[in-house]
């Protein structure tokens, strides 16, 4: 009943119903506390059932009173004592992700030790697990490394008397010597109270007389800390999170796994959180895990979360649900010092990045004169990237930078990831290879040591076999975010896995492992977005069916190309091709079985022809199907008998099919020497066929510590990319196709042609793929000071390359520069030897 007013009002039947329900449970629970309570206090390894009884009795019946002595310390142990001997095994369904959390922070532990040059067991390593309970993270953490010798010192820090007794029980169990189980308010742990002296270190002393005496200092010397599920769980967590910089060594990572709910719209203007993918909890899971932890004085505020990620840098971020116990929220993060310990001051590593990024010389403050510095100013002024102004504006507000800067890696740039321009495509790669025959653009480009390239990222094969012939720069553009997180994971796979779990992923497309691989070996050389990106993605590589090559916007095609030979019974007839061992074996099953079906004008009138198709799976845009169409309207094919009746969509893009697929079957022997077209047939590579970035040699080069130094991985469009980059430093720019997506006689792409003759060397070149044989734009790029040469174009049945799928292939070569655009900015278009007289 309730009371209003001293009137009683009668309640209703459901009411009634809640209300006798839980008077069952708590008569049935007392009954059944009274059998078991004795026996909590002594039994250290409980059954299955009495484990859970005692956890359900301590999470929703038991009252949490304690001694009444109104601590924190008292309140933890009204809530723990009863369950500590149970606690590790009711936690294993609820308490997700903390293995994750160990195995990402032993990964950039390791990763760090190689980086300076420490071998493992000579590393004196320092761990502190704040909020460390039973000691299940320090005896998880074997897993990953061997604790007793990758650590030198552990301490586990808790508040519970009753915990602290089983995290000790299990050390002497272990034999592990090197931990130290602290029961002590994580506010007042001092290292040094525990710690010989070290050389330069800081004497024992007690917190209560140094606390005002002495300010702590900015960092420590533990090379770890850890906490997990904890943060939720201490009222004044702002002051935990303060004391643990002065912890934390300046290489040092800090790693939290816990409890959240969040709205994505209360951080979405935040570029320092290392991405918002399934960040955002719905207001009805919000109200409700709020409300259901509070019970047992677990807290979902997001403040904790957010001060967390305030007074740290981020380096890797993970939103994951526990669907076992429904849904519910929690997250992994690793952190770091909120000021980058790689070097003496925050703006030196952001001028760093900034110099690596534009193609201008890096000055430290110290080695420059005033005239050194104004003949640079001169050469290149106000030439800043995205990252830098990002970064000002960040350091000017005392927030953390971008979680980029805080990579071991500076390969991935700054970009804003909740731009429209980069979510309209939906979390989903168009290419999931690169349709680029690599071995025409090395014959072609003749890439030299000293040269510096600009290329479309596409999936990034492209980038990779540039790699292979060490330029001094490439930077990797493309606009799709998922398209350069593929680029990463290529890059990534190279700098830490050996070349059968590198082949496993990329040549056949799967691996059952991946999960594991990603988290353990390659998250170190990943951004946070791509890593997330990854991680919420990993099933591409697990799951039974299809794989890498059968995902992205392109599998459509794939997976209609299928159903076509499906439909026409030819699916025998595509095995035996890619089993044809010559090339008149492999024509003749083509002629006579494939290509009736494939390239039958029934297939191209409804399904090829149609732009939803030609976009969705091909990449295809409508400007670039007017080029193609152009062509055919002029061609051979429409110029004879019943011009009218060809000169359709339908059959001008029959036509080009099969300009384009007849040739690369009477010409290329697909399962031997083309593997652009056997990954689409086979699904897959072969050890046989594959592209140059997949071979043991490609590996054993790229795989060297040094072997992307050079990378540079830009997600923005070219023009915005160039726009950025020194005057007068590109050597060559590989744009592939994308001068046809340009609405025909338009500013935009002269424009365009401008920045590209602004940002090139005299005599750099712009190498392009057209799907026209002489594309309208050859004329903008003479008019604007380079030469053109055709270096390759489908006429009669031959093949411009392996691939050909494109009707022309061009370089444009600079020979003059162009008028600065305004008055006064005649520096800006300075070439690069003359950046160097002035800068000598």
């Amino acid at each position: 009943m309730a009371s209003l007013g001293g009137n009683v009002l009668p309640l209703g039947p459901q009411a009634q119903i809640y209300l006798a329900g839980v008077a069952v449970v708590l008569v049935v629970g007392f009954c059944f506390s009274t059998l078991l309570v004795k026996s909590t206090k002594t039994n250290d390894n409980p059954s299955l059932l009495r484990a859970l009884w005692y956890f359900v009795y301590s999470c929703f019946l038991k009252p949490h009173e304690g001694d009444k002595q109104g601590t924190q310390q008292d309140a933890l142990e009204s809530f723990y004592k009863s369950q500590a001997g149970a606690y590790d095994t009711t936690r294993s369904a609820l308490l997700k992700g903390r293995e994750d959390m160990l195995a990402l922070a032993a990964a950039q532990l390791e990763h760090r030790s190689v980086k300076d040059g420490q071998l493992s067991q000579n590393k004196r390593r320092i761990w502190v697990d704040i909020g460390g309970g039973t000691g299940f993270n320090i005896e998880a953490m074997a897993q990953f490394v061997d604790v007793p010798r990758f650590f030198s010192s552990v301490y586990l820090v808790d508040f519970s008397p009753s915990l602290c007794e089983v995290a000790r029980k299990r050390f002497a169990r272990l034999g592990w010597d090197n931990v130290k189980v602290v029961c002590q308010d994580a506010r007042k742990f001092r290292l040094e109270d525990h710690e010989p002296v070290l050389d330069g270190g800081r004497a024992p002393s007690s917190p209560h007389i140094s606390y005002f005496s002495q300010k702590r200092p900015e960092h420590g010397g533990v090379d770890l800390i850890t906490m997990s599920y904890s943060l939720s769980m201490i009222p004044d967590y702002y002051s935990v999170i303060d004391t643990l910089p002065s912890l934390l060594a300046p290489n040092g990572i800090m790693g939290v796994v816990d409890f959240y709910v969040q709205s994505e719209v209360d951080v979405s203007f935040r570029n320092y959180t290392g991405g918002l993918i399934n960040r955002h909890v719905n207001f009805l899971q919000r109200t409700f895990w709020r409300a259901w932890f509070d019970i047992d004085r677990v807290a979902l505020e997001p403040g904790r979360r957010d001060y967390l990620e305030y007074r740290f840098g981020t380096v890797l971020n993970v939103n994951s649900r526990n669907y076992t116990l429904g849904a519910i929220p929690y997250y992994v993060w690793l952190g770091c010092h909120k000021r980058p310990m790689s070097s003496a001051l925050p703006h030196e590593i952001v001028e760093k990045v900034d110099a690596l990024v534009t193609e201008s010389p890096y000055l430290h403050p110290k080695n420059h004169s005033n005239a050194l510095s104004r003949a640079v100013e001169r050469a290149a002024p106000e030439i800043r990237s995205k990252a830098f102004d990002a970064a000002v504006v960040n350091l000017s507000a005392n927030l953390p930078l971008p979680s980029f800067f805080y990579q071991n890696h500076h390969w991935r740039i700054y970009y804003d990831d909740q731009l429209k321009k980069h979510t309209q495509f939906n979390d989903e790669y168009i290419y999931a290879f690169t349709w680029e025959d690599t071995r025409v653009d090395e014959r072609i480009l003749k890439l030299k040591s000293d040269d510096v390239v600009l290329a479309i990222c596409s999936a990034g094969d492209n980038i990779l076999s540039y790699a292979l012939q060490s330029p001094a720069r490439i930077h990797a553009v493309d606009l799709n975010p998922t398209q350069s997180h593929l680029l990463e994971l290529k890059v990534a796979a190279y700098s830490s896995l050996p070349y059968e779990d590198f082949w496993k992923i990329f040549g056949d497309g799967k691996h059952p492992d991946f999960r594991s691989l990603l988290i353990s070996k390659m998250s170190p050389h990943l951004s946070s977005r791509a890593f997330q990106y990854w991680l919420n993605n990993h099933h591409i590589f697990t799951k039974s069916k299809g794989g890498l090559y059968d995902t992205g916007g392109s599998k459509h095609g794939i997976r209609i190309f299928r159903w076509i030979t499906r439909v026409f019974g030819c699916r025998s007839a595509v095995k035996a091709l890619l089993s044809a061992k010559t090339l008149n074996e492999q024509r003749e099953i083509w002629r006579n079985k494939i290509r009736p079906a494939l390239l039958s004008r029934l297939v191209s009138k409804f399904v090829v022809s149609q732009e939803s198709f030609l976009w969705t799976a091909l990449g295809v845009p409508k400007n670039q199907l007017a080029i193609l169409e152009e062509d055919h309207a002029t061609s051979d094919a429409v110029c004879g008998a019943n011009p009218t009746a060809k000169n359709t969509r339908s059959h001008a893009i029959w036509e080009y099919m099969v300009n384009t697929l007849d040739p690369v079957v009477e010409t290329t022997h697909i399962a031997a020497d083309n593997p652009y077209y056997l990954v689409c047939l086979e699904g897959k590579f072969t050890r046989r066929c594959h592209p140059d970035y997949l071979s043991p040699q490609a590996h054993a080069r790229l795989s060297r510590s040094n072997a992307f130094d050079g990378l540079r991985i830009h997600t923005d469009e070219i023009d915005e990319v160039i726009a950025r980059i020194t005057p007068g430093t590109l050597t060559v720019a590989v744009v592939m196709d994308s001068m046809d997506w340009f609405d025909p006689g338009s500013n935009a792409a002269g424009a365009q042609i401008t920045k590209l003759n602004r940002a090139l060397k005299m005599g750099g070149r712009v190498m392009l793929r057209s799907a026209g044989l002489k594309p309208w734009y050859i004329n903008e790029f003479e008019k604007l000071g380079f030469v053109a040469k055709c270096m390759g174009a489908r006429e009669g049945k031959a093949c411009i390359d392996r691939v050909n799928m494109y009707a022309s292939c061009w370089i444009m070569t600079k020979t003059e520069n162009l008028a600065p655009p305004t008055p006064g900015a005649e520096a800006e278009s300075l070439s690069g030897s003359e950046i160097t007289k002035l800068v000598i």
